[in-house]
């Protein structure tokens, strides 16, 4: 089977949207078949919703010798209109791989607006969906308005390998010390780090420690406020900011850490959160997006509301406290990743979907 990826960029960037993809490349190369990656640049949003009417653009994806043409839905602004055309000169499907939509992240209203008509427009035009978690099914459903022959298949968190006993959970969590908080994520404010270093600053009698990985890249401005944030609030000695880290510096973060707090505004999935557990450690989330498919509140973690920061730090604060709970909590968390699919098993169920689309 010949397999199309469209995608902006390179898909070794640094994300989970582009982690999902490249495992899923992976699996299907492992499985015999051919696939062939369509990669566009990264431009701004509006240049993108050119790319519906580049001529060159338009034959590229037409004359594509291909079964099935994935499309990364991170791409929907380069296709919303072509895909149209796509359908009715192309004899291969077109499958969108949702990781979550632009449409449920918070913009202003005017952006918003546009953000669902185009959205919309291109989720409609397409034949079939791979969705990443049942919270983007359903807010693809209740944007389109429409049946498509579907599959959910979750993210994995096995990229680690991650070895531990419930002894070695234990051991950790009775250690004397700091509370040693880990935050994954690039730097964006859907992100939350705003919310966390807040919730840290009200913790007056907690002991603890913030480690903060991810690109400091992907948004400046965001990037130099939570410097200045940490600073103004007196943390800096509480904080440390990693950027981004090699699989291996990551793996041994993930296992000095005692908690993951990553209170994101939205998440179409969040591996982070089962990445974490796979090492025990209970993850602090918020109940906006699909964070309640993988963690229940108060077992394996906490959920909080978005930008609750007294909540968060209430939550940091028990586990601060309480090390008995926080072993409890991380011993729950790993078994939680171990009942949780591995990327092998979420590559079948894609592959086993995309052959029956290419033979229907």
């Amino acid at each position: 089977m010949r397999i199309g990826l469209v995608i902006y960029g390179n898909l070794d960037t640094i994300s989970g949207g582009y982690l999902y993809d490249r495992e899923l490349v992976h699996y299907l190369q492992s499985q015999g078949e051919h696939v062939k990656i369509v990669s566009l640049p990264w431009r701004s949003y509006p240049r993108h919703l050119g790319d519906n009417f580049a001529p060159a653009w338009r034959r590229r994806l037409r004359d594509l010798q291909v079964d099935v043409l994935l499309q990364d839905e991170l791409n929907h602004p380069s296709l919303a209109w072509l895909n149209a055309d796509l359908r009715r000169q192309a004899r291969y499907p077109l499958v969108s791989i949702v990781h979550h939509l632009r449409a449920s992240e918070e913009h202003p209203a005017w952006a918003l607006w546009l953000y669902r008509l185009v959205e919309r427009r291109y989720l409609r035009g397409v034949d079939a969906f791979v969705f990443n978690s049942d919270t983007t099914r359903r807010a693809v459903q209740s944007l389109a308005g429409e049946e498509k022959p579907l599959v959910v298949a979750y993210p994995a968190g096995d990229q680690f390998a991650a070895q531990i006993t419930p002894d070695e959970i234990a051991r950790r969590s009775h250690l004397p010390g700091p509370l040693r908080i880990l935050f994954v994520g690039n730097l964006i404010p859907r992100k939350g780090l705003h919310v966390l270093l807040r919730s840290l600053s009200e913790l007056k009698t907690c002991d603890c420690r913030l480690e903060v990985v991810g690109r400091q890249d992907a948004d400046p401005a965001y990037a130099g406020q939570m410097r200045r944030l940490a600073t103004r609030l007196g943390m800096d000695d509480r904080i440390e900011f990693r950027g981004g880290l090699s699989k291996a510096e990551l793996s041994a973060a993930y296992k000095r850490s005692h908690v993951l707090a990553v209170p994101s505004s939205y998440e179409g999935f969040g591996i982070v959160y089962l990445e974490g557990m796979s090492f025990g450690l209970p993850a602090i989330a918020t109940t906006s997006g699909a964070a309640r498919e993988i963690i229940t509140h108060g077992v394996d973690g906490f959920l909080a509301l978005p930008t609750d920061v007294q909540a968060v730090g209430a939550f940091l604060s028990e586990l601060c406290r309480d090390r008995q709970r926080l072993a409890k909590m991380g011993m729950a968390a790993r078994q939680r990743f171990l009942r949780h699919p591995t990327w092998q098993q979420t590559g079948q169920k894609i592959h086993r979907f995309l052959k029956a689309l290419a033979t229907a």
